[in-house]
């Protein structure tokens, strides 16, 4: 019996995917972002080990109410891609339930992601942090390239797919790196949309709670202004911007 290590459940909308949705947050997480929202999903240990048929027993609770909301089950984390197995069975039993699937993920693990699970995968929301691979490393403590050949993977198999950019002043906020993240999105053809996070500290009291320094506690978040300039960006190079 498949199992996994789980931090939360939630009910959103429109954020995690089209409609309201299910969405199931994992634990673990090899990212470090400086400007992670949920430092209580880092780590495996701290999750709740639950098995498949007990997460499916939730969600089938709230199947219906999904369904007429024209929702479904977003499995998030941490990085749902790190606990592929467990992943994959959940994505595969909400396909046989007929709702709506989609993973959110930052592409690091991609290869983790096999065909079989793709396949049961409705949407990718795919979080590309920055798109020069120097200030992802420094903003992260990864690597660009898996999320990038990720992205190419799936613009291949004609996996529908959201981006998620968020905008942190002074790291993800330069012109020519928006530029180029841009023209390479436009080159994939299943990018459905691109959505512009503003950078927000509404996390800031997890870390103290945690113990630890939120390292971009006195970084400003975006104005109106450097939204808007950065939403344009993206349109400029025919992508729908949000």
């Amino acid at each position: 019996m498949t199992t996994g290590r789980i931090h939360s459940w939630d009910l959103s909308t429109g954020v995690d995917g089209p409609g309201t949705r299910f969405v199931l947050f994992l634990s673990g997480c090899p990212l470090r972002c400086l400007y992670c929202a949920n430092p209580d999903t880092w780590h495996l240990r701290d999750g709740q080990q639950v098995t498949v048929d007990e997460v499916m027993a939730r969600i089938e609770r709230y199947r219906r109410f999904a369904g007429r909301a024209g929702g479904g089950v977003t499995v998030t984390g941490g990085e749902p891609l790190l606990q592929s197995a467990f992943t994959a069975e959940v994505l595969h039993r909400c396909k046989e339930l007929g709702l709506h699937t989609a993973l959110d993920t930052s592409g690091a693990l991609g290869r983790r992601a096999d065909d079989a699970l793709l396949a049961d995968t409705d949407l990718v929301l795919l979080d590309i942090k920055s798109f020069d691979a120097g200030v992802y490393r420094r903003l992260t403590g990864g690597h660009l390239a898996p999320t990038l050949d990720f992205a190419t993977r799936l613009a291949r198999l004609g996996a529908p797919a959201w981006i998620r950019y968020v905008l942190v002043p002074g790291w993800t906020d330069d012109p020519a790196a928006i530029d180029g993240l841009a023209g390479f999105l436009a080159t994939l053809h299943n990018i459905d949309r691109v959505d512009v996070l503003p950078f927000h500290k509404l996390g800031a009291a997890k870390y103290d709670a945690l113990g630890l320094p939120f390292p971009l506690k006195d970084n400003p978040v975006p104005d109106g202004a450097l939204i808007d300039r950065v939403r344009d960006q993206f349109r400029a190079h025919g992508l729908r911007a949000m």
